[in-house]
Protein backbone atom coordinates (compact mmCIF):
# COMPACT_ATOMS: atom_id res chain seq x y z
CA UNK A 1 0.00 0.00 0.00
CA UNK A 2 1.48 3.36 -0.95
CA UNK A 3 1.93 6.08 1.66
CA UNK A 4 -0.46 8.34 -0.31
CA UNK A 5 -3.21 5.71 -0.29
CA UNK A 6 -2.60 5.03 3.40
CA UNK A 7 -2.87 8.78 4.16
CA UNK A 8 -6.17 8.99 2.23
CA UNK A 9 -7.62 6.02 4.08
CA UNK A 10 -6.57 7.39 7.48
CA UNK A 11 -7.84 10.89 6.62
CA UNK A 12 -11.20 9.46 5.62
CA UNK A 13 -11.72 7.93 9.06
CA UNK A 14 -11.62 4.35 7.80
CA UNK A 15 -7.94 3.89 8.62
CA UNK A 16 -8.30 1.58 11.58
CA UNK A 17 -10.72 -0.71 9.80
CA UNK A 18 -8.90 -0.75 6.45
CA UNK A 19 -5.41 -1.19 7.86
CA UNK A 20 -6.34 -3.75 10.51
CA UNK A 21 -7.24 -6.39 7.96
CA UNK A 22 -4.32 -5.85 5.59
CA UNK A 23 -1.34 -5.11 7.83
CA UNK A 24 -1.81 -7.54 10.70
CA UNK A 25 0.85 -10.23 10.71
CA UNK A 26 0.00 -13.47 12.48
CA UNK A 27 1.92 -16.03 14.48
CA UNK A 28 2.84 -19.28 12.76
CA UNK A 29 0.72 -22.09 14.20
CA UNK A 30 2.76 -24.95 15.73
CA UNK A 31 1.63 -27.43 13.09
CA UNK A 32 2.71 -25.03 10.32
CA UNK A 33 6.28 -24.43 11.52
CA UNK A 34 8.71 -25.25 8.71
CA UNK A 35 12.15 -26.72 9.42
CA UNK A 36 14.81 -26.10 6.76
CA UNK A 37 16.96 -28.85 5.26
CA UNK A 38 19.73 -27.84 7.66
CA UNK A 39 17.38 -28.36 10.64
CA UNK A 40 16.75 -24.74 11.56
CA UNK A 41 13.60 -22.62 11.46
CA UNK A 42 14.39 -19.57 9.35
CA UNK A 43 11.04 -17.79 9.66
CA UNK A 44 10.20 -16.42 13.12
CA UNK A 45 7.13 -18.09 14.61
CA UNK A 46 5.78 -14.87 16.15
CA UNK A 47 4.45 -11.83 14.34
CA UNK A 48 6.48 -9.52 16.60
CA UNK A 49 10.25 -9.53 17.03
CA UNK A 50 11.54 -11.13 20.21
CA UNK A 51 12.55 -9.17 23.30
CA UNK A 52 15.71 -10.35 25.07
CA UNK A 53 14.44 -8.89 28.35
CA UNK A 54 11.18 -10.81 28.12
CA UNK A 55 13.11 -13.91 27.01
CA UNK A 56 15.24 -13.83 30.13
CA UNK A 57 12.07 -13.83 32.22
CA UNK A 58 10.64 -16.80 30.31
CA UNK A 59 13.94 -18.67 30.65
CA UNK A 60 14.01 -18.26 34.43
CA UNK A 61 10.29 -18.39 35.29
CA UNK A 62 9.48 -21.76 36.85
CA UNK A 63 5.91 -21.55 35.48
CA UNK A 64 6.97 -20.77 31.89
CA UNK A 65 10.09 -22.02 30.13
CA UNK A 66 11.95 -22.99 33.29
CA UNK A 67 15.06 -23.52 31.17
CA UNK A 68 17.31 -23.05 34.20
CA UNK A 69 15.90 -26.21 35.77
CA UNK A 70 18.18 -28.11 33.35
CA UNK A 71 20.59 -25.48 32.01
CA UNK A 72 22.98 -23.02 33.63
CA UNK A 73 23.63 -19.39 32.67
CA UNK A 74 26.50 -18.13 34.80
CA UNK A 75 25.56 -14.45 34.38
CA UNK A 76 22.04 -14.99 35.73
CA UNK A 77 21.13 -14.54 39.35
CA UNK A 78 18.66 -17.42 39.30
CA UNK A 79 18.59 -20.01 42.09
CA UNK A 80 18.84 -23.77 41.58
CA UNK A 81 20.23 -23.77 38.06
CA UNK A 82 20.52 -27.22 36.55
CA UNK A 83 23.30 -29.26 35.06
CA UNK A 84 21.30 -31.87 33.14
CA UNK A 85 21.53 -29.95 29.87
CA UNK A 86 24.56 -28.09 28.56
CA UNK A 87 25.45 -24.65 29.87
CA UNK A 88 23.86 -21.88 27.84
CA UNK A 89 26.91 -19.65 28.28
CA UNK A 90 28.09 -18.69 24.78
CA UNK A 91 25.12 -20.33 23.03
CA UNK A 92 24.65 -17.17 20.95
CA UNK A 93 28.10 -17.79 19.46
CA UNK A 94 27.55 -21.52 18.88
CA UNK A 95 24.20 -21.33 17.05
CA UNK A 96 22.56 -19.07 14.52
CA UNK A 97 19.07 -17.74 15.39
CA UNK A 98 17.33 -20.24 13.07
CA UNK A 99 18.92 -23.16 14.92
CA UNK A 100 18.20 -21.67 18.36
CA UNK A 101 14.57 -21.28 17.29
CA UNK A 102 14.42 -24.90 16.11
CA UNK A 103 15.93 -26.19 19.36
CA UNK A 104 13.39 -24.28 21.45
CA UNK A 105 10.45 -25.20 19.20
CA UNK A 106 11.17 -28.94 18.94
CA UNK A 107 14.61 -30.22 20.01
CA UNK A 108 13.67 -33.79 19.13
CA UNK A 109 13.49 -32.69 15.50
CA UNK A 110 16.33 -30.14 15.65
CA UNK A 111 18.86 -32.14 17.69
CA UNK A 112 17.99 -35.80 18.07
CA UNK A 113 14.97 -37.84 19.02
CA UNK A 114 16.49 -39.12 22.27
CA UNK A 115 16.86 -35.73 23.96
CA UNK A 116 14.92 -35.25 27.17
CA UNK A 117 14.43 -31.56 26.43
CA UNK A 118 10.76 -30.91 25.72
CA UNK A 119 9.50 -29.13 22.64
CA UNK A 120 8.18 -25.76 23.72
CA UNK A 121 6.16 -24.92 20.60
CA UNK A 122 5.00 -28.22 19.17
CA UNK A 123 1.93 -30.37 19.45
CA UNK A 124 4.09 -33.49 19.01
CA UNK A 125 4.59 -34.07 22.72
CA UNK A 126 4.25 -37.82 22.89
CA UNK A 127 1.69 -40.11 24.44
CA UNK A 128 -0.30 -39.89 27.63
CA UNK A 129 -0.77 -36.12 27.66
CA UNK A 130 -3.22 -34.76 30.22
CA UNK A 131 -6.53 -34.09 28.49
CA UNK A 132 -6.56 -30.40 29.44
CA UNK A 133 -3.16 -29.94 27.75
CA UNK A 134 -3.92 -31.68 24.44
CA UNK A 135 -3.51 -29.24 21.57
CA UNK A 136 -1.57 -26.70 23.66
CA UNK A 137 2.07 -25.66 23.57
CA UNK A 138 4.28 -24.97 26.58
CA UNK A 139 5.22 -21.50 25.28
CA UNK A 140 3.47 -19.08 22.96
CA UNK A 141 5.02 -18.11 19.64
CA UNK A 142 6.01 -14.75 21.14
CA UNK A 143 7.66 -16.38 24.13
CA UNK A 144 9.70 -18.59 21.77
CA UNK A 145 10.96 -15.52 19.90
CA UNK A 146 11.70 -13.78 23.21
CA UNK A 147 13.79 -16.75 24.39
CA UNK A 148 15.63 -16.84 21.06
CA UNK A 149 16.36 -13.10 21.36
CA UNK A 150 17.76 -13.64 24.86
CA UNK A 151 19.84 -16.68 23.84
CA UNK A 152 21.41 -14.58 21.08
CA UNK A 153 22.78 -12.24 23.76
CA UNK A 154 24.69 -15.06 25.47
CA UNK A 155 28.08 -14.59 23.84
CA UNK A 156 31.48 -15.52 25.20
Amino acid sequence: MTSTLRALIVASGFGAVALAGSAMAQDVKPEAVAFSDSGGIETPVAAQAGSAEAGQKVLTDRKLGNCVACHQVSTLDAPFQGNVGPSLDGVGDRYEPDMLRAIVVNPKKALYDGTIMPGFYTLDVGKHVREDLVGKTILSAQQVEDVVAYLQTLKE
